[in-house]
């Protein structure tokens, strides 16, 4: 068949429920029906992956390949759905419930199956390269399996950015640019298919697409506004309770249970708020109460709006040996007191870029002098804090190895509020899990932390704290 060329896709805008650019995936393919006819395979084959191009084929065999292989990909990612449950329709969220991707490392296809027309807007993130696709509010009953990164992206991840928008992040291996992204109806309007085809691009074409597009690069701007809690009274002790991870950041993800890291830690940071508050002239405010996603600095933001005194950011977090186990305090400091430590500080500090957001270019200079500030108007108080948990810890709650460690976390970085980031276990230790997702053992270790700051307290205001 007559392979034309494609039209390039306009980026940064709002894209409503209806076709963006040509029904053609780079070179190569022409509707699902026509290579049904000319292709004479069997709607049930299964795609197969084929070799990138050297660049040096002749044309009509680089475009016969080409076609051949998508043919094989748009038909079987086009007949997959037939094979997912039947959407709920109604209004609330769009549910998106079904996803499939296929191709190689040339080009690849990504199809997402929602119950409603998805209204979307497609742009890029570098560093690395990340397609985004901002959603309205959007529950996902996505498999896991079913997301598995395949061909040209490397990690697939999907989830809320706020109360009113959703994301879906697709971290490539090498620059691309998406080439169509259509939306198409099922089963006479009953369902609808988002289709994202992608081909490779070289870094110089990545980089006009960066300055082509027309988006900010603010998260804030697709969030519904926060609906802020009375202010605390003067008199209180303020903590800033911060369950890690949430939305599209789900965290690690249990050995056993599957359970993701970002509901064990609101379920702790909620039974944790509330054993607070029961402490006379303490109030515990959340950083977040639902499946929401905050950037790093919007959850020491909302620390300082609450005018807290005490900020203390929950994670369980996976290893690579899974004997490890045991409840980490960390604090700051920019150098790591150890490599684990180090680790997982890097590990943390990718929240922002795993949900698509850009990083912000900051001097070192300006870096050096916030850590100087923390280390010198709130280090020690932060140590204190992470000393007196490990004291109400000891003989109760179980402890890693050398439990007072420190790095760089991004989370920890108020300059004005001592912070501390507790690992209150890992999710890839079975015993640990079971005691993670134990309501009982939660309200065991939120009373130990609650006796800590207690201790702290009272210790911060004999020093006129």
């Amino acid at each position: 068949m007559r392979i034309g060329r494609v039209a390039r896709l306009r980026v940064g805008r709002r894209v409503p429920a209806k076709r963006v650019g040509p029904g053609r995936l780079g070179q190569g393919v022409r509707e699902e029906s026509v290579l049904q006819r000319k292709t004479g395979r069997e709607t049930s084959g299964q795609p197969k992956a084929g070799r990138a191009s050297s660049g040096h084929e002749p044309r009509s065999r680089l475009s016969s390949s080409l076609a051949a292989l998508l043919a094989s990909v748009v038909i079987a990612l086009g007949t997959a759905g037939a094979l997912q449950a039947e959407p709920v329709t109604g209004q609330g969220p769009l549910l998106a419930y079904g996803m499939r991707i296929a191709g190689d490392d040339a080009r690849t296809r990504v199809v997402v199956d929602f119950d409603r027309k998805p209204d979307i807007f497609v742009h890029y993130v570098d560093n690395p390269p990340r397609v985004i696709v901002d959603l309205p509010e959007t529950s996902f009953g996505v498999k896991p399996e079913d997301a598995q990164a395949r061909g040209l992206f490397k990690d697939i991840r999907f989830g809320a950015m706020g109360a009113s928008s959703a994301r879906i992040v697709l971290t490539a291996t090498k620059p691309v640019e998406i080439t169509v992204a259509d939306v198409k109806t099922d089963d006479g309007g009953k369902s609808f298919r988002l289709v994202l085809d992608a081909e490779r691009v070289e870094k110089k074409r990545f980089a006009e697409l960066l300055i082509e597009q027309t988006w900010t690069g603010s998260v804030a701007l697709t969030k519904a506004p926060r609906v802020d809690e009375p202010a605390p009274a003067s008199s209180d002790f303020v903590i800033a309770v911060d369950a890690g991870h949430g939305g599209i950041d789900t965290g690690a993800i249990g050995v056993d249970t599957k359970m993701e890291e970002k509901a064990v830690t609101l379920a702790f940071a909620k039974e944790l708020a509330e054993t607070l508050n029961r402490e006379p002239g303490i109030k515990a405010v959340l950083t977040r109460d639902d499946d929401e996603f905050l950037s790093l600095s919007e959850r020491v933001l909302i620390a300082r709006q609450k005018q807290a005194k005490l900020f203390i950011s929950l994670h369980a977090d996976t290893l690579k040996q899974h004997d490890i186990r045991g409840a980490t305090v960390y604090t700051i400091s920019d150098k790591a007191s150890d490599h684990l430590a180090a680790s997982l500080a890097e590990r943390e500090n990718l929240s922002d870029q795993l949900a698509g957001v850009p990083l912000a270019d900051e001097p070192a200079e300006v870096a050096d002098i916030l850590i100087d500030l923390t280390r010198r108007e709130t280090q020690a108080f932060s140590v204190n804090l992470a000393r007196s948990i490990i004291t109400s810890f000891e003989g109760q709650i179980n402890l890693i190895n050398n439990p007072h460690r420190f790095a760089g976390f991004q989370v920890l970085r108020a300059a004005d509020v001592p912070s501390i980031l507790l690992e209150l276990g890992f999710m890839s230790n079975t015993d640990d899990e079971k005691l993670l997702v134990d309501p009982a053992w939660r309200k065991k270790v939120s009373e130990r932390i609650a006796a800590a700051v207690r201790r702290y307290r009272g210790g911060a205001m004999a020093d006129g704290g």
